[in-house]
């Protein structure tokens, strides 16, 4: 009786203690020891699932594949380092192949992942995207920093196989992946199966691979994994239209407007879109995918470059279309890519850029920034190409990720992005960015756009009490807002401290008013800005950062949590040099005492980086 009263606390109804009984009852000692660990899993996974993105996830073997479970016995982690959320849905996916396997995989992110076990680990597992050129994820590198460090064990006992995401218009293609690779052979671990490099387009390389690592620890397994692989989250209810990046929400446009001056030598926009209806949730930190279309102007300069017509039949996941609709809604038709040169050297049969595929790899990556599809089409023409040998190049077209410039709490069933519109010239002629041109110039209010939310959980708010310091530049400016909205409707009491950069103070102050207003209500406790362009000597957020040096590293020691978000060549590596000075300096402490300073913060997720 007492084991059915304690039932009963938990919640379950009769019928379900009915059930209880009868499958209890029947089982042999094998199969409930076997039934106990599995209902262990299905707990621990349901705990991480609610407990979000960041934290560690366990994984359990299903039904049909109980007669394995016991068949491997050595431990299995998957690590996933991740900038855009991609390697870590993939990883997520990767536990999932290896619960239907009879495989019991724990999943940790790079970022907290405890370095000292490391050396105890015997089968592992990493996926890891590559951030601009060859860079680990930012909430990674300290992980790189020990495995490619003097403090690294010897890993003779490892076994591992790591899945490596990049960008392949890059010259450091996959190059965090290749990093590790690399390393971990030199410790003494062995190959579980080759790397495998991913382009943006990386469903299927990848879906291979988590095959490929799979088989090769359970043998038993066969193609059990195929269907598993990109399956639904299992916390996910069955009934509830789920809108992510393959299942778009048609966001309707509210509001689109200019934030930049007309004297601004750029242009920055505020937009926003209604939720309402799209079960879509976010925190302050998240950004929105967008699913872009390429430019009629230039989809028509490419059909006339090539002589074909835009009703064409071409045939796309093995469904008909239009040319045109495949070059409009599909494919990539701005930044050439390696494997477009490769194709287009086929068909025209150029020495030239034939060369560019054996040759040295800065050579072709100078090639690919300066040429777009519409140059190399123009500099080596080819007559008479089938509309599908050309598609046959191009990779799919990628959704664009913003950082949220509002908190859903201060406004429900929108989110609002600031964007600024990428603007420049190649060969002559006026060019935009895929996104932000098509948001600038194409999108109007009551438009619609396919959206969903990207989760960034390295990029968080901390306890209501707590003091922040938000550092950023540009539009890196926009998740701050969101972080003031939300702390604004929570009645926070923790002091805050915006540092903010931009070009020009009387047409690049962005939402000035708004900030203006927060430091009236409290909400905003400082504010310190910077405009490089309104006097002869340049004065960016880091010089301001040393300005204030004293105060900031109080701020630091009595617990603030430092936020940087903008650009990632130049921006975040300035102010984090700063920000090492600043410790050093007012710290009284060698460079390496301030690194280690700084590592600490990272470590205890108070220096978090957003970037792009």
């Amino acid at each position: 009786m007492s084991v059915i009263y304690n039932l009963r606390e938990l919640g379950l109804t009769v019928d379900q203690l009915r059930m209880v009984e009868s499958l209890t009852g029947s089982l042999t000692p094998d199969q409930a020891l076997w039934l106990s660990g599995y209902l262990a899993g299905l707990h621990r996974g349901a705990r991480s699932a609610l407990a979000g993105e960041g934290e560690a996830l366990a994984s359990f073997p299903s039904t049909s594949a109980m007669a394995g479970a016991s068949a491997n016995t050595r431990s299995l982690t998957v690590l996933v380092g991740s900038e855009t959320g991609n390697a870590r849905a993939l990883a997520k996916s990767l536990v999932q192949a290896a619960g239907a396997s009879g495989l019991q995989a724990s999943l940790a992110d790079l970022a907290g992942y405890p370095t000292r076990k490391l050396k105890d680990e015997q089968d592992l597992l990493i996926i890891t995207s590559t951030h601009g050129e060859g860079d680990p994820p930012q909430s990674a590198l300290g992980f790189f920093e020990f495995l490619e460090g003097r403090k690294a064990p010897k890993l003779g006992q490892v076994r591992y196989a790591v899945l490596a995401l990049g960008d392949s218009t890059y010259e450091f293609y996959c190059e965090a992946g290749k990093r590790i690779d690399r390393r971990l052979a030199e410790l003494g671990a062995a190959r579980i199966a080759p790397r495998v490099d991913c382009d943006v387009d990386y469903d299927k390389p990848a879906a291979d691979w988590i095959k490929t690592v799979i088989a090769a620890i359970a043998p038993d397994a066969g193609g059990a994994t195929s269907s598993t692989v990109f399956a639904k989250p299992l916390s996910a209810p069955a009934a509830v239209p789920v809108h992510d990046k393959r299942n778009p929400f048609a966001a309707t446009v509210i509001d689109n407007i200019a934030l930049t001056g007309r004297r601004s030598s750029k242009e920055t926009r505020h937009i926003e879109f209604s939720l309402d209806g799209s079960g879509l949730s976010f925190a302050p930190g998240d950004a929105l995918g967008i699913l872009p279309r390429n430019d009629p102007a230039l989809v028509e300069d490419i059909l006339q470059t090539l002589s074909l017509s835009a009703d064409a039949p071409v045939t796309l996941d093995d469904s008909p279309t239009s040319l045109g609709e495949a070059l409009t809604g599909h494919f990539d038709i701005s930044a050439s890519t390696p494997r477009f040169i490769d194709r287009w050297a086929e068909l025209s049969g150029a020495s030239a850029l034939a060369a560019l595929k054996t040759g040295d790899q800065s050579q072709r990556a100078a090639f690919l920034r300066d040429h777009h599809v519409i140059d190399i089409l123009r500099q080596y023409p080819v007559a008479g190409v089938a509309p599908q040998a050309f598609l046959s190049g191009l990779r799919p077209l990628q959704p664009r990720l913003y950082s949220i410039a509002s908190s859903q709490a201060y406004a429900p069933d929108e989110v609002h992005l600031t964007v600024t519109t990428l603007r420049y010239a190649l060969h002559g002629e006026a060019r935009t960015g895929v996104a932000s041109g098509h948001l600038a110039e194409r999108v109007k209010p009551d438009d619609t756009l396919p959206v969903y939310v990207q989760a960034n959980p390295h990029f968080r708010l901390p306890e209501d009490d707590a003091p922040i310091v938000m550092i950023g530049a540009g539009t890196g400016v926009a998740p701050y807002r969101a972080f003031l909205q939300e702390r604004e409707i929570r009645g926070a009491r923790g002091r805050s401290w915006l540092f903010f950069g931009e070009r020009n103070f009387h047409s690049d102050f962005l939402y000035q008013t708004e900030w203006q207003a927060l430091l009236k209500s409290g909400v905003l406790h400082r504010m310190s800005v910077a405009f490089s362009r309104d006097r002869a000597e340049k004065v960016y957020v880091q010089h301001r950062l040393q300005e204030h040096g004293a105060e900031l590293y109080g701020w630091m020691q009595e617990g603030a949590h430092i936020y940087v978000c903008g650009d990632a060549a130049n921006l975040a590596p300035d102010v984090h040099r700063t920000l090492r000075d600043i410790v050093q300096q007012k710290g009284g402490l060698s460079q390496s005492a301030a690194d280690e300073y700084l590592g600490e913060l990272q470590r205890g997720q108070r220096y978090q980086v957003d970037v792009y």
